[in-house]
């Protein structure tokens, strides 16, 4: 099956996942790989790898099947569980507690989700957005806990800061890819100011759904306030003393700053042996490692080096759920790629081409929608836009750098099963993917409004 009846099967296929998992109580894994499996079917992805004339190999279905749910565990895997052992060691050693104080003392306790929320869009500008909230998401746990704030609002608010840098200022792959297909690639600078600005309403946006949805939906470590006062100090006591600033912040400001060096490195085009050791240190996998290392030398100064193991034990206890279902919308991205769902919409571009910047927000949203991945919808739609670019009357860096922003903020709209990020987000925030799509699928939807509001507004002056 090919064509507009595809997108609509699509669409079926969607709504069918969202009523297994939430009405009938399916298990998110075996409910996205079965929808996965039937939907590549009826798209006519063959049941096994076929020979084609030119001598490429079209692969099968178990072939597709096999390489969206490896490739996530590549992109992302080791990621999660690293990022889940340091949160463990963390909070075992207090540090957790330490950097709530740390993050209270400059924005001070009533807003929290604001500091989460300017942490995360920060953090993400070098570091992709489900790295960087694995990292922040301890952070996030012990503000929970220290200043009784909505859990789900704190995830929504760390996962939107995340989300905003991520699509629209560089060094992140996405936008200096799209910038690089739009001709305006030595301009990074310039797109990076643009993204700055063009970060402000989805930001606002977000801040505010978060404080919106928080009151009305709860997640598995919510306190009131009595309980968290109480649960604060009591573990403080525990701890007897609680970590250094330097000590606590190190396992995760060391891999922020080895990465960030990394994206400069690579952003630079700087060679030579040193430029490859940053870029090696710089590698998630890596820079992570060495924040382990950070955090288990916080567990042995503070002699309870002997609970290694089984914090690891349970460490992988709590990651494996997560690994599986974030491989499993990998799957369901990659079976969409395989399809000739994308290449009919690419195809069929031209039908939306009088809608000037709006034009690439909406390619960019429906690639987003479809397959998943902001990254893919971001390249794919530059290289649809961009020999179109004169046609639309996009002629000076300021304008095209508009266009790429556009193409963000359709590859923020919307972020749900097929994406990995939608189940970074939900399953280290504590919530039922039910849960998930009333918080941060609405809130990504919002902040894609929000953001071609605000770059159509700009388009207008500059």
């Amino acid at each position: 099956m090919t064509g507009f009846p595809l997108i609509i099967i699509f669409i079926l296929a969607i709504v069918l996942m969202i009523v297994m998992i939430s009405k009938l109580k399916v298990h998110p894994f075996i409910s996205i790989m079965c929808v996965s499996l039937v939907l590549g079917l009826v798209a006519g992805i063959p049941i096994v790898d076929v020979t084609l004339e030119d001598g490429t190999t079209k692969a099968g279905i178990a072939t597709v099947i096999g390489q969206g749910f490896s490739g996530t565990f590549t992109s992302i895997g080791i990621v999660i569980i690293l990022g889940a052992l340091i949160g463990a060691l963390l909070e075992k050693t207090g540090a957790a507690l330490k950097l709530a104080d740390i993050v209270i003392k400059i924005v001070g306790k009533r807003h929290p989700v604001l500091a989460m929320e300017l942490m995360g869009w920060i953090v993400s500008i070098p570091v992709f957005c489900d790295s960087g909230f694995v990292i922040l998401n301890p952070i996030r746990k012990a503000l929970v806990k220290r200043t009784a704030s909505s859990s789900v609002a704190m995830t929504v608010g760390l996962a939107a800061g995340l989300f905003t840098s991520h699509v629209f200022i560089p060094p992140t792959p996405g936008p200096i890819a799209a910038a690089n297909t739009l001709g305006i690639g030595d301009n990074l600078l310039l797109v990076m100011g643009v993204g700055l600005i063009c970060s402000i309403f989805p930001l606002i946006a977000a801040y505010a759904y978060a404080k919106l949805i928080g009151k009305t939906i709860k997640a598995k470590d919510e306190f009131d306030i009595t309980q968290a006062t109480k649960s604060y100090e009591e573990l403080v006591a525990e701890y007897g003393k609680l970590p250094s600033s330097f000590m606590a912040l190190s396992p995760i400001i060391i891999p922020i700053i080895l990465m960030a060096l990394s994206s400069i490195v690579s952003m630079a085009k700087i060679a030579g042996t040193s430029a490859d050791i940053c870029k090696f240190l710089g590698t998630p996998i890596i820079a992570l490692s060495i924040g382990t290392v950070f955090a288990v030398l916080q567990l042995a100064s503070s002699n309870r080096i002997n609970e290694f193991y089984d914090i690891c034990n349970d460490t992988l206890k709590t990651a494996g759920p997560i690994l599986f279902i974030t491989a499993a919308g990998g799957v369901l991205g990659k079976v969409i790629a395989s399809s000739d769902m994308v290449n009919y919409i690419s195809i069929h571009a031209g039908a939306l081409s009088t809608m000037g910047i709006f034009f690439p927000f909406f390619l960019s949203a429906i690639l987003k929608s479809a397959q998943g991945s902001s990254t893919v919808a971001l390249t794919t739609t530059a290289g649809i836009v961009g020999p179109l670019l004169t046609a639309l009357g996009f002629t000076t860096p300021i304008q095209i750098t508009l266009v790429c922003m556009a193409i963000g903020a359709g590859a923020m709209t919307v972020s749900h099963a097929n994406d990995s990020y939608f189940w970074v987000v939900t399953n280290f925030g504590g919530m039922t993917p039910e849960r998930g799509y009333k918080s941060w699928t609405v809130a990504s939807l919002l902040m894609g409004v929000a953001s071609i509001v605000e770059i159509a507004i700009l388009s207008l002056f500059l």
